[in-house]
């Protein structure tokens, strides 16, 4: 055992501080005023200096990073068979390969955890802004689903389209204007206030596109990632909900509350009609649960130019939905759990209660 300890010492006393590191962190996270601690002072800023030195590109480092992380992958696993095939002591060979590839991807886990998990722990957006989620009546959802809708029609002319009648903005004007229209909302939210930079086009999108991501924030690098292959009507929605996450937001309905409370009370047009869209379709579906019969009415009025952006979204969607987009959805409910959110990916479509406490 003791010279089996020494050939493999290395990876062994890796494995250890970072198991330490682990159980510091799970026990520890119970705290909420050290998790606030460590958010405001230590990782929130981290990740603010790393978001504005990445800020110098407008190429998504995450981007890069995931790219060469795969590239650095298949080399290793192809140096691992070679020397399998080549040399003596296969044991030794597969056991320092395990090793290596438990210790690289507990150690990535464990950042993740130090710099996005921690948010999971600390003050919430609720707590922060005063608006807390509460569950209404459907007459109260039905009314704020016409609302919405109402709205919306309104918005439905006021944006660019395409010959199929489908939103069709500047992708790139997009991006470049979330920053300014999160700006806006300072006032009314002061929580999200914030020094911000422009979010990242992905230029692989269909990855992004095949694990259901419409967009995604990374926290080694801080920057927010938008998928721009998917339908745009909901791109400028979505990329206030990843600058939600820069301001140590974790839960997705808040993130998504967010999105629309923002986006709806822009002065930008792309912005306004997007961030109507995404609200409606969270209430519409909602409605649809509790009264089927006022959901029928309600989406009966709407124009067909938004009818075009709910098609154009439900069928690239369609298509692309594959059993990969399951198992990535499935790792990502798992690392949300895991960070001591019950809800998992079920949390998106909490955001209903949020809608409901602000614009009721």
């Amino acid at each position: 055992m003791r010279a089996w300890f020494l050939r493999y010492r290395k990876h062994l006393i890796w494995l250890l501080a970072v198991t330490v590191f682990l159980a510091a962190y799970f026990l520890l996270r119970r705290s909420r005023p050290l998790m606030n601690a460590l958010a405001d002072h230590v990782t929130t800023p981290f990740k603010w200096a790393m978001a504005h030195l990445c800020g110098f590109t407008e190429v998504s480092v995450a981007e890069v990073f995931y790219l060469t992380a795969a590239a650095a992958a298949i080399f290793y696993a192809a140096h691992f068979l070679r020397v399998l095939i080549t040399r003596g002591r296969k044991g030794d060979t597969v056991c320092r390969f395990v090793l290596t590839v438990v210790c690289v991807g507990v150690t990535f886990y464990a950042g993740f955890c130090l710099l996005w998990g921690v948010n999971y722990h600390t003050d919430s957006f609720q707590d922060r802004s005063g608006i807390v989620a509460r569950q209404g009546t459907v007459d109260e959802l039905r009314q704020l689903t016409e609302r919405f809708a109402g709205e919306l029609a309104e918005a439905a002319d006021d944006v660019p389209r395409d010959e199929e009648g489908a939103f069709d903005g500047d992708r790139g004007a997009i991006l470049r204007d979330a920053p300014s229209v999160m700006a806006d909302a300072f006032d009314t939210f002061p929580a999200l206030r914030m020094d911000d930079v422009t979010p990242k086009a992905f230029a692989n999108s269909l990855a992004m596109t095949a694990m259901d991501f419409t967009g995604f924030y990374f926290p080694y690098t801080g920057e927010a990632n938008l998928n721009m292959d998917c339908p745009a009507a909901f791109l400028p929605a979505t990329a206030i909900h990843e600058m939600a996450h820069q301001r140590q937001i974790a839960s997705e309905q808040e993130c998504n509350f967010v999105a629309i409370a923002v986006s709806a009370m822009s002065d930008d047009p792309a912005y306004r009609y997007s961030g109507l869209l995404m609200g409606y379709v969270h209430l519409a579906n909602a409605l649809y649960g509790a009264d089927r019969e006022a959901y029928r009415g309600i989406a009966a009025t709407l124009p067909d130019a938004v009818r075009a952006d709910l098609r154009a979204n439900n069928e690239y969607w369609d298509a692309h939905h594959t059993g990969f987009t399951d198992a990535s959805q499935k790792v990502y409910d798992s690392f949300i759990k895991s960070n001591g959110d019950p809800n998992g990916v079920r949390s998106y479509g909490m955001v209903v209660d949020m809608l409901l406490a602000y614009y009721g």
